[in-house]
């Protein structure tokens, strides 16, 4: 069983909501952070802890003095933060890259790359200076962030700096026992890759849409890297489905 105290974002849905569950059930306490304070409590109303587990932020993590409010408010519950998984994210309708307008480009960027950066860096903070010192940040990468699909610049290229915040941040972070992987997801059935899969069958037909995974088996994987020592490190893991044509085409 886990212990620690463990901080969600975007946990109203989807990945994020499936791994706060899995990790109430592991037996961790969790702060939960999204846009909507709604979902937030409906993600706790399914988990079916006591209010003493579940702490509730709305957050926008694009706001600066909204992810610094969200931290503080985890240091004076529970006095320290155990993990991060960094999970807010959103996308951009896949149009042609000439047509991707100024304000989609940077709504993307704002949340997958800035937002993660501000929570990752108030986590960095925490965790190197309590006691006992250390901590383990999970980013939700994408198999974007290796291979891009078409349409995809703006995602695309929010997912590839991830990965190399992961990869400075797993540097950084050694002296001070603090661990940063990246778990890279491909066709875990959410709200989003359902809309995803409608749009290939829309645009490309039948034959072009892809397997999909329960996408339990992503948060399982978040308790598996929640779960081990801080002496081992998980860089990156990929959870996806097998009829995927991410390994090669054809």
């Amino acid at each position: 069983m886990g212990e620690g105290i463990v901080l969600v974002t975007g946990a109203g849905s989807g990945i994020g909501r499936l791994s706060a569950l899995a990790l109430w059930e592991a037996g961790y306490t969790l702060a939960l952070a999204g846009r909507r304070e709604a979902n937030l409590r409906e993600t706790a109303d399914m988990g079916n802890v006591g209010a003493d587990r579940a702490l509730i932020v709305p957050t926008d993590v694009t706001d600066r003095s909204a992810v610094v409010a969200l931290f503080a408010a985890v240091k004076d519950r529970y006095g320290r933060l155990d993990l991060l998984f960094n999970n807010a994210g959103m996308n951009a309708p896949a149009i042609a890259t000439e047509d991707l307008t100024e304000e989609q480009w940077l709504s993307v960027i704002a949340v997958n790359v800035t937002g993660a950066f501000w929570c990752l860096q108030e986590a960095y903070r925490m965790m190197k200076a309590q006691d006992p010192q250390g901590g383990r940040i999970i980013n939700n990468g994408s198999i974007s962030a290796h291979v891009p699909r078409p349409h995809s610049a703006a995602y695309a290229t929010s997912k590839h700096a991830l990965a190399g915040l992961t990869k400075s941040t797993a540097q950084d972070g050694r002296p001070y026992n603090i661990c940063c992987g990246q778990i890279d997801i491909g066709n875990a059935r959410t709200e989003m890759s359902e809309r995803q899969q409608k749009n290939l069958e829309r645009t490309k037909g039948a034959a072009a849409v892809e397997p999909q995974i329960d996408a339990r088996h992503v948060a399982d994987a978040v308790v598996y890297m929640a779960n081990l020592p801080l002496s081992v490190n998980v860089p990156f893991i990929t959870v996806m489905a097998n009829g995927m044509p991410y390994m090669g085409r054809g």
